[in-house]
């Protein structure tokens, strides 16, 4: 019973639910359900598809993810980055508005949500770490902009193609002189008051002595307050046969269930933008759900999470629907709004479901500019780009993953901007390890501390070089860890002992191991010995297994300071009592415990770091 609760989260909330949880959950799913109409017809626009698929994606899909989702405030449904990504690869299939476009739509959920079942299943969650911040900062931030740039044509009322910033500007440009006045003034008045009550009204309802709590939903509900007098101004001028697009008949009904094309050689198409669209879903909404779960005091499952998605996924593509994941404005109005549970997501449904079968008709003269000035307000306020400047400032490495996928997006569209972007973080986290940062370091006076030279004023005896290498060893930076111990042993001819602080290293693969080998018999020919100090356990424990420890010329200590003290136990005293190191340390401190420099010293394993 333990296991099937853990699939079907709800039979352990579902429980405790009582008749609070149920007005909470109620109230909610009122308010989302309000934001949500608009949006749903907005984003399913913005994918090339009916606005009533963005209805039909907002049911049956929230209605699944209630029953397998861990989080108890996502709110689930059309997204604005999900459907550039679907509207993307459906184009590539069919003409936007096609039955084969909706076919190549429906497949894409289906693919996707097996993709995330299957990852959820195999508990792959780790796999979206490949997508690291700047790299989905970038490509937010410039799917942003790209979203924005293709709906100015509806805002103008005119015709531009191209799925990338350098197809859409020209296109965008050359039609100006076409624009459509009375599409204009309802687009950027629409556009104007989405963007003042995101910052404005909430102030001015506060001013009327209206609750603040209310005040805060009212404000993030301010599409409906736009869309009504729309619809309104539309239908009293008749600007429809003025030439104003509007959104036309909506067929009423609940979402008829659907059978994807399982065409094989569509699926192998599709793939790709599948598995991206299930990778940036999931990113997006495990996000959304821990912050909000985390205010609460709560936990989610990550592997639970891509099981609910993507059971939610495969109900869009049998409900007429396309891909879906958790929004993050609609999630925290959810929060804001009181809800309890994911039975507030079921409730939603429900209320989609009613608007279906009886609004639809009066979404009739709803303009087009409206919706594209709902979503042009929606997806700027998902742009960062203080992003740049912060990252500039902090690491020049994330700086370059975030300009490259912001910059490939922009230029080449959002599949290559994302496969850009995960390929310079992989490089350039290849080229950071392959050149790992090595300190000298000696002691700090009147402590058993050892700190960089470079960076503190520490003790260090001629006789004895300490090495602190702050990265784990693999292939990579073998060879760079080899030149630079061989670089610090040929400028100290006094040298007799080599320590390698290990405190940073968590593993050390077969090359690391033979290099390592390699730089003890290099030493011993030249009469030094190799000692370790602070080796991990597990890195202790894979060394025992190989013939390393029985050849080592030195010893394994478990604190840099028992190193010191072993090999030149007059100097480690002393700097720790006084402060300073003695003025003529004995010849021991020099030489070590051996008199002989070709004389392995043995190995301590009592002492080693367990």
């Amino acid at each position: 019973m333990a296991r099937l609760r853990h699939y079907l989260p709800i039979l352990d909330w579902g429980r405790a639910y009582d008749r609070r949880a149920f007005l909470s959950d109620g109230m909610a799913a009122v308010i989302v359900t309000i934001m949500l109409i608009p949006q749903s017809l907005a984003y399913a626009m913005l994918a090339g598809l009916p606005p009533v698929i963005g209805l039909y994606a907002s049911i049956l899909p929230l209605v699944i993810y209630a029953l397998f989702g861990s989080s108890r405030a996502l709110s689930v449904g059309p997204v604005a980055v999900v459907s550039l990504l679907t509207a993307t690869a459906a184009s590539s299939i069919a003409s936007p508005g096609s039955p084969e476009y909706i076919a190549a739509a429906l497949a894409l959920a289906l693919l996707s949500g097996l993709i995330l079942l299957a990852m959820g299943i195999f508990r792959l969650g780790f796999v979206a770490n490949l997508l690291s911040h700047p790299v989905i900062s970038g490509f937010i931030t410039a799917s942003s902009l790209l979203i924005a740039a293709g709906q100015l044509k509806h805002i103008l009322g005119i015709e531009a193609q191209g799925h990338t910033l350098v197809e859409m500007a020209p296109s965008l440009i050359g039609a100006l002189s076409d624009t459509h006045l009375p599409t204009l003034v309802i687009g950027a008045t629409a556009t104007a008051f989405l963007l003042w009550s995101r910052t404005y009204l909430k102030r001015s309802l506060c001013a009327l002595n209206v609750p603040e709590g209310i005040a805060v939903l009212l404000a993030r509900t301010g599409p409906v307050m736009v869309v009504i007098p729309a619809i309104l101004i539309v239908m009293g001028l008749d600007l429809g046969r003025r030439g104003v697009a509007v959104v036309g008949d909506i067929p009423r009904g609940l979402p008829p269930l659907t059978l994807p094309d399982l065409d094989l050689s569509l699926w192998i198409t599709l793939l790709p933008a599948a598995t991206l669209i299930a990778l940036i879903g999931f990113v997006e909404s495990v996000s959304v759900a821990q912050t909000l779960a985390a205010k609460q005091r709560q936990s989610i499952s990550p592997d639970q999470e891509l099981i609910g998605l993507g059971m939610a996924n495969v109900a869009a593509a049998f409900s007429s629907g396309y891909p879906v994941t958790g929004g993050f404005a609609r999630s925290v109005v959810n929060f804001d709004a009181g809800a309890q549970t994911p039975a507030a997501g079921a409730f939603t449904a429900i209320g989609i479901a009613l608007a279906s079968l009886f609004l639809t008709p009066l979404l009739y003269h709803l303009p087009i500019a409206v919706l594209a000035a709902t979503i042009i307000v929606a997806v700027l306020s998902l742009a960062d780009f203080g992003a740049l400047s912060r990252t500039w400032k902090y690491s020049r490495a994330d700086f370059a993953a975030l300009a490259a996928t912001l910059l490939v997006t922009l230029g080449g569209g959002v599949e290559t901007g994302i496969i850009a972007g995960v390929g310079v973080s992989v490089l350039l986290h290849l080229w950071a390890t392959s050149r790992p940062h090595v300190a000298v370091i000696g002691q700090v006076p009147g402590t058993q501390h050892f700190r960089n030279v470079q960076r503190h004023d520490v003790v260090c005896t001629p006789e004895i070089l300490g090495l602190r290498i702050d990265e784990s060893l693999f292939f990579a930076n073998a060879r760079s860890i080899e030149n630079v111990i061989q670089q610090e042993v040929a400028s100290r001819a006094e040298l007799r002992h080599v320590v390698l602080n290990c405190a940073a290293v968590n593993s050390i693969d077969a090359s690391a191991l033979e290099s390592l080998e390699l730089v003890m018999h290099r030493l011993e020919d030249a009469g030094i010995c190799l000692h370790l100090s602070e080796v991990k356990g597990p890195v202790m424990d894979r060394l025992k297994r190989s013939d390393f420890l029985r050849h080592l010329t030195g010893e394994v200590f478990l604190s840099h300071y028992q190193a010191l003290e072993a090999l030149a136990p007059a100097v480690a005293r002393t700097c720790c009592q006084s402060g300073s190191p003695p003025a003529d340390p004995p010849l021991q401190s020099r030489t070590g415990r051996s008199s002989s420099p070709s004389v392995a010293c043995p190995l301590n394993s009592g002492s080693a770091l367990e």
